[in-house]
């Protein structure tokens, strides 16, 4: 009883029973295609984002979240650089590494990234220990002379565990007949599958010492890699340990070295963003069409809320709310449905799949199976603003119409 009188008029506008069945036809496919407009969206914008964290967590399985290299062909003092990095409370691993380019050779040759590490200290900057498939990290033993290679890699050189390769490194030592690459046969103790293409197909690890031995690098390092606690903090990280270890390091972070693969990653969600608003915009025009014959039916009315001292203002206000509600309505059970869609994806997939009798995502064609989603509430607030504001403003118009409409002409012929 105590509701402002525009407001009291759009709701039991809402509420009467409308004699134009077109009109409410109209207005249910306008709070309809809302719905769906907003489950879509929801949707969409889910498994966008499941896709873009489950890449980014196979990526930083292999890919260190700070990186500290030397200025010139090495790292000397890498064991102050640990002590340095293991002091941040943010850290929560360091462990040196040797890099080098190189060729491997099996039963065929392919191109190779070849690690030098400690199998004791990876554990704790990467995931490789725990996505070996067959043999152990610890296999690696110095002086061992053994390779642990992606189960892509080792299909491409033809070899299993137990088989000799032949690694040939971009390093060359100066004899008699010229510069010679540096070359050793190792063992294949073990294969890793991280399910990230790039690792997967390019990464060979052997053990610190045997790689320290092969390039005469002394005690020298390629770098050290870096772990942080919050991934999102691996550039404050990075910022801080470059100013502790000086011009002489070389810090890096996994945001700047991957910028222009998560920007594109970024691009696309906002594009499909926009294209999927599209399909709320079409809603908001039913909604539109709706009031305008809405507002056609009730020229009467409105002229007798004119007569009984209603202002052009109040009479907009009228209808506004009414269009407003429908948005309203439309939009929370769109964001309900596509939340509880999104949250049960995945178990959906897998229920077609037992329908069809075949798998949609194969593990031997995709490096990602299932379809991963990821709900972040500011999506979904985004996506609802977004309906929200279209809704508002599809009801303007036809509101303003209202507003315009001469009484002594409406009520001429009633």
């Amino acid at each position: 009883m105590f509701q402002p009188l525009p407001l009291a008029i759009g709701l039991r506008y809402l509420r009467a029973k409308r004699r134009n069945r077109f009109i409410s036809f109209i207005s249910a496919a306008s709070i309809l295609g809302i719905i769906i407009g907003v489950i879509a969206l929801i949707t969409t914008i889910a498994v966008m984002s499941g896709f873009q964290r489950e890449i980014r967590d196979r990526l930083l399985g292999s890919v260190a979240h700070v990186t500290v290299e030397g200025a010139g062909r090495g790292l000397e003092d890498w064991d102050s650089v640990l002590a340095v990095a293991r002091a941040d409370a943010r850290v929560v691993g360091a462990a040196p590494y040797v890099r080098r380019e190189g060729l491997l050779s099996g039963a065929r040759t392919s191109a190779a990234l070849v690690m030098g590490i400690v199998p004791g200290e990876e554990r704790s900057v990467s995931e490789l220990a725990a996505r070996m498939r067959e043999g152990r990290l610890e296999d690696l033993r110095d002086g061992g002379f053994g390779i642990v290679l992606g189960d892509q890699l080792a299909l491409m050189l033809g070899v299993r565990v137990g088989d000799r390769v032949n690694a040939t490194l971009n390093e060359f030592t100066s004899t008699p007949m010229g510069a010679m690459p540096r070359s050793r046969r190792f063992t294949v103790v073990g294969i890793f599958s991280m399910g990230e293409h790039t690792a997967d197909s390019s990464f060979a690890f052997i053990a610190l010492g045997d790689a320290q031995r092969l390039l005469r690098l002394g005690g020298a390092v390629t770098g050290v890699r870096v772990k942080v606690a919050d991934l999102w903090q691996a550039g404050e990280v990075a910022r801080h340990l470059a100013v502790r270890l000086g011009p002489e390091a070389r810090v890096s972070d996994w945001m700047r070295d991957n910028r222009n693969f998560f920007s594109a990653l970024s691009m696309e969600r906002t594009v499909m963003f926009i294209l999927l608003s599209l399909v709320i915009a079409i809603a908001a025009f039913n909604l539109v069409s709706s009031l305008v014959m809405l507002v056609q039916d009730k020229q009467a009315d409105i002229a007798i809320l004119r007569t009984l001292g209603l202002t052009p203002r109040q009479v907009m206000a009228v209808f506004i709310v009414q269009g407003s509600v429908i948005g309203v309505v439309g939009t929370l059970a769109g964001v309900v449905g596509g939340v509880l869609l999104s949250l049960n994806l995945g178990a959906i997939v897998r229920f077609i799949e037992g329908l069809v009798g075949h798998e949609l995502m194969p593990a031997d064609v995709y490096y990602i199976t299932g379809v991963p989603t990821a709900v972040y509430p500011a999506d979904v607030a985004s996506v609802a603003a977004v309906a929200l504001s279209l809704s508002f403003l599809a009801t303007l118009y036809p509101a303003w119409r209202a507003s315009r409409t001469d009484p002594a002409t409406a009520l001429r012929y009633e």
